[in-house]
C-alpha cells in the first residue's frame, strides 16, 4: 500500500460556479460509491445535491463543500460537513468520497484529520457521519478512524436501493 499521507495534499473550499465541473468530473471518476448508493450513475442531480443538500434544520449555506487536490489541481476526493446536526455542537459528514485510483493511501485519513480542525475550530463536540450497510469497507475506514456506532436506523430509500443506515461518532 502506497501511501500519499505526507505529499502535497491541499484541502479548498468549492462552490458551484467556480468548481461545478470539476465536481462532476470527479463523480465520473468516482461513480462506484453512487452506484451502490443510488442503483444508478452519477449525473448532473448529483453535482446539484453535493452543493445544495445538508441535514435537516442546518443551513446550506454554512456548510462545508471541500475539495482535496493533489497539488497539480486534481480534485481527488470531496466532503460536505454540516454543523448543527443532530445536535448544535455536532458536525455531521454528509459525504467523504475518494478517487478510486487514490483510495488505500492515505487522503481519506487526512481528509478525516481536516475535517476534525474545522469542526472543532467551529467548537464542535462531536463528528457524526451515517455509513451504509452494505459498505463494509467505509465503515471499517471510519472504524480505524475512532468513529464508533452510536445507532442503526431502519431501512430508508435511496434513489433505487433500500438500506440500512449505521450512524458513527467520534468526539473531538
Amino acid at each position: 500500500m502506497s501511501d500519499v499521507a505526507g505529499s502535497n495534499l491541499e484541502f479548498h473550499p468549492l462552490n458551484r460556479e467556480q468548481h461545478g465541473r470539476g465536481v462532476a468530473a470527479f463523480y465520473e471518476r468516482a461513480g462506484d460509491y453512487v452506484l451502490m448508493e443510488r442503483g444508478e450513475l452519477p449525473d448532473a442531480a448529483s453535482v446539484q445535491a453535493f452543493f445544495e443538500d445538508c441535514p435537516p434544520g442546518c443551513d446550506p449555506a454554512s456548510s462545508l463543500k471541500l475539495a482535496c487536490f493533489d497539488g497539480q489541481d486534481a480534485i481527488i476526493g470531496i466532503a460536505d460537513m454540516a454543523f448543527g446536526f443532530p445536535e448544535a455542537s455536532d458536525a455531521y459528514i454528509g459525504l467523504l468520497l475518494i478517487d478510486p485510483g487514490m483510495r488505500a493511501q492515505g487522503v481519506g485519513r487526512r481528509f478525516v484529520q481536516h475535517l476534525a480542525r474545522e469542526a472543532r475550530a467551529r467548537l464542535c463536540q462531536r463528528l457524526l457521519v451515517a455509513v451504509l450497510d452494505i459498505n463494509t469497507r467505509g465503515r471499517s475506514f471510519w472504524e480505524r478512524e475512532g468513529f464508533v456506532l452510536e445507532k442503526t436506523f431502519e431501512p430508508r430509500h435511496i434513489g433505487a436501493k433500500s438500506h440500512v443506515l449505521h450512524r458513527l461518532i467520534k468526539p473531538l
